[in-house]
This record gives structure tokens, sequence and C-alpha cells, in this order.
């Protein structure tokens, strides 16, 4: 019983990675139906962004200036993507995709160059040593921390959707573009903001990931084929499928690892996407919006 409790604990803190790495690509592929695969090298650069940032500020909550930093750093980087790639090229996806994998590949070996094949460390700092005591299992306090970050990202994320102007222009423009256009909402604007969000929302996932172990050239790589999975089994473009598949995923892969190995692991969890959209083919949510009609 403890091992399967502390599975469940893994479970819905690897479901917090896989929420914050997949929620940009949800609202990116929902409103523009762009797949960025140099989504993964968001979270590298947030990781090492994290990394400069303990290195520069003092004390024991520089782990919290290094959050604003990442996510900062990573959304101008996604709005420097979008202007000089994305808004080009966005008429013909087969382009994006290639186009931005080959950006990925580039980012890569740049960061190869900048600090090396190996990786870098980045501390916890010393308030997140430990844990608490729950049923007789002890839960990590760095695990604790990525869990209410996430939270803390999905409700923020909310908020801004329902509650403020930007919000009120993302739904319309999602709902019906051309609609949208016709009065006089500027939709290649929305499309910049929102893509900005995701990258940035994808760099706070990175300093989650370095927490966890080093941060290398590759280190997104390893969560950007989840991230995809999630988006297909939530609905494409969904918020709330996004959520409920991204804790299903977490679950099933941790308690997967209670028989067999982590690899094993992930490719029953392949396996449990494919027959899961056999079933049905809409996602956890389907999405009634007019965005995406073919």
């Amino acid at each position: 019983m403890e091992l399967l409790l502390g599975q469940v604990f893994n479970g819905f803190s690897v479901a917090s990675l896989y929420l914050l790495a997949a929620l940009g690509l949800a609202l990116s592929f929902g409103l523009m139906r762009v797949i960025n695969m140099a989504h993964g090298e968001m979270l590298m650069i947030g990781g090492y962004l994290a990394y400069l940032t303990l290195q520069v500020v003092p004390g024991p909550w520089r782990l919290v200036a290094a959050l604003p930093v990442a996510f900062v750093g990573a959304a101008l980087f996604g709005a420097l993507i979008h202007v000089v790639l994305i808004r080009r090229l966005s008429a013909r996806p087969l382009d994006t995709l290639l186009a931005t994998w080959g950006l990925s590949l580039i980012l890569q070996q740049g960061a190869r160059s900048l600090f090396g094949a190996i990786g870098v460390e980045v501390t916890a700092p010393a308030w997140l040593d430990g844990g608490i005591s729950v049923l007789g299992i002890e839960l990590p306090a760095v695990r604790l921390f990525i869990i209410g970050v996430a939270i803390a990202v999905l409700a923020g994320l909310a908020l801004l959707l329902s509650r403020t102007r930007i919000g009120l222009l993302v739904r319309a423009v999602n709902q019906d573009r051309m609609m949208a256009a016709a009065t006089g909402i500027d939709a290649g604007r929305v499309d910049l903001v929102v893509f900005a969000l995701g990258t940035g929302i994808a760099g706070l996932a990175g300093v989650m990931l370095a927490l966890l172990g080093p941060v290398t050239p590759t280190v997104g790589q390893s969560y950007i084929v989840p991230a995809f999975l999630v988006v297909v089994m939530g609905g494409l473009g969904s918020i709330r499928g996004t959520v409920a598949a991204a804790v299903i995923l977490g679950l099933v892969g941790s308690l997967a690892q209670i028989s067999v190995d982590a690899s094993v692991a992930q490719v029953l969890m392949l396996v449990f996407v494919i027959l899961f959209i056999q079933i049905r083919p809409e996602g956890v949510v389907a999405n009634k919006s007019r965005a995406l009609d073919v």
C-alpha cells in the first residue's frame, strides 16, 4: 500500500511536469493549429536561465527569482520565433513543422557550444530539502513545490483567459478567427501573445526539470513526446482536456513502473494513448471551436 500511494504521488508530480510542458502546445495548436517542434528547447532555455540566475542572485530565495527570469526569457524568445518564423509560415503547416524542427537542432547545438554537452546542475535551495510525512510516506518537498507551481500556473492561466481583455480576445479568435478579424481584433497580435505565453510556461517547466536533474542540451526532448501525447489525448486545443490527460498519463506511467522499468512504462503509456484515441477520437474533452473545423 505504501508503494502504491508513493507511486500515485509520483504520478501527480510527473503529471505536473507534463502539464507545464503541454500547456504551451495546447494553446498554440488550439489557436493557430501550429505544431512547434522546438517547444522542448523552450524547456531547455528555461533550465539554463535558472542556472544563470542562481549564479548571479545570492540568498536562499534565488530560485524564486529564477522563475520570472525563465518565464520572461522563454516568452521573449518565443515571441522572436513567432515574428521571424511562425507568422511567415503559419499557412503552411508542413513547412512550419520542418522549420521549427531545424530550429530545435540549432538551439541544441548552440547550447552545447555555450554550456557543454555534459550539462549544468541547478541546486535546490535548503528550504526544499527534506519533505513531509503523510500516512507513513515521505513526500519530497521538491516534488510538492513542482505540484504547487503547476497549480499556480494553471490558476493564473484560467484567470487570464476568463477575467482579462486579452483572454476575451483569445477566446474570440479561438471560436471564430474570421469573425473576430471582421470586428477589428488583430488576430496576429493575439497569436503572438498566446505563443509567447506558451513558451514562457515551457520555460517554467524547464526550471522544474532543473530541480530534478542536470540541464543538458537535450533535456527538453525527454518530455516533448509525452507533452504531444497529452495534447492529443486531451483534445486538440482544450485546456481542460490537457489537464485531465496530463493527470491520467502521469498516473499510468507511474503505476506501470511498479511492475516494469521506466522505458517499458513509456511504451505502455503510448499504447494506452493509442487505444484511448481509438475509442474516443475527439480526446478527453471535445473542443467545439470553429478554429478546429476542417
